[in-house]
């Protein structure tokens, strides 16, 4: 399916993705991202923020960063860490930061360009990207005019794959909002992510309107032709016969692979993840409302003391039960 330059300032793709790229945020949350930007040997080419956060900041919350860098080897880490990230993709980190609202808590995936890029096509059998960055994003640090178009592109192209594959997965014709729920069941499905069954219409609520023009857009440039059903808010796409049962057998696959992969990151995360005692800690506090202290040996150790951590954990939650 053939799309328009990536980065055209004139499209009306890329006119809605400049306007909430450039969004304003919070001065925590961009005090926060210079905080992190500054913390690397090595100057990334940009940090982007989304998630449920984006919507309101709540201090108890986590925030989610993508940091993006040019090459594997800039990436923070000793070669173990630069090779575990080349092999599966990303390293993540945990972060906190003491801000004017309070204390700010982040869990930062780390990621070069190349492989940004990859996974926001439409041929990636790795959904976790596009399907991320077709919701609401912030540019909140960025290297300079260059790093800022690079990013524009793959975010660009991450609400053209999710826009092609809600053509190919959803209904006949249906609302804007419909096509987009129908996808984030399917790649909640693919990920291996336990979400609540409203956890779309979540993400949805509020939003309606930039979904659907989102999608129209991205189905322009995606060489998609729709109609819009008379006197009713339904779209409908006109696909080639036979299109949709063949990407149902592709996404089949994706579906496969793809739980197969959050597993083998769930494995990585737990020899991998810098911070991740903190992190741990947080969610035990979080749940508890009792914060537990570690001892050097812990910290130092994280996979011998997570058994008793979690024994901990349980011991807290029961007296508090």
């Amino acid at each position: 399916m053939a799309m328009m330059t990536r980065t055209d300032p004139s499209s009306c793709l890329n006119r809605l993705l400049i306007s909430e790229l450039t969004s304003r945020v919070e001065p925590a949350i961009s005090d926060f991202a210079r905080e992190i930007a500054d913390s690397f040997s090595v100057q990334p080419l940009a940090i982007l923020f989304y998630g449920s956060q984006s919507r309101a900041l709540q201090t108890d919350g986590l925030l989610d960063f993508y940091v993006i860098f040019v090459q594997a080897e800039d990436l923070p880490g000793n070669r173990e860490l630069q090779a575990a990230n080349r092999i599966l993709p990303p390293n993540v980190i945990y972060r906190e930061s003491q801000t004017e609202r309070g204390k700010l808590r982040a869990k930062i995936a780390l990621l070069t360009l190349a492989q940004f890029q990859q996974r926001a096509t439409f041929q990636a059998l790795d959904t976790t990207i596009w399907a991320r960055f077709c919701q609401p994003v912030r540019m909140v640090w960025v290297q300079g005019p260059r790093a800022a178009d690079a990013l524009l592109g793959v975010v660009h192209d991450c609400v053209v794959t999710a826009a092609e594959w809600a053509a190919l997965l959803g209904p006949s014709q249906g609302t804007a909002v419909e096509f987009w729920h129908h996808l984030f069941k399917r790649t909640y499905a693919a990920e291996l992510r336990v979400e609540k069954q409203n956890r779309s219409t979540k993400l949805l609520q509020g939003r309606e309107g930039r979904y659907k023009a989102l999608l129209e857009a991205a189905w322009v440039e995606a060489g998609i032709p729709y109609r819009t059903l008379e006197g009713t808010p339904r779209l409908s796409p006109q696909l080639p016969a036979g299109l949709k049962e063949k990407a149902v057998r592709r996404w089949e696959k994706i579906s496969r692979y793809g739980k197969g992969l959050n597993f083998l990151r769930l494995l990585k995360a737990a020899f991998t993840f810098e911070g991740g005692v903190d992190y741990l800690l947080w969610k035990i506090e979080r749940h508890t409302g009792q914060a537990i202290t570690v001892s050097a040996f812990e910290r130092k150790h994280p996979l011998l003391a997570l058994p008793m951590l979690l024994w901990r954990f349980r011991k807290l939650r029961h007296s508090a039960g």
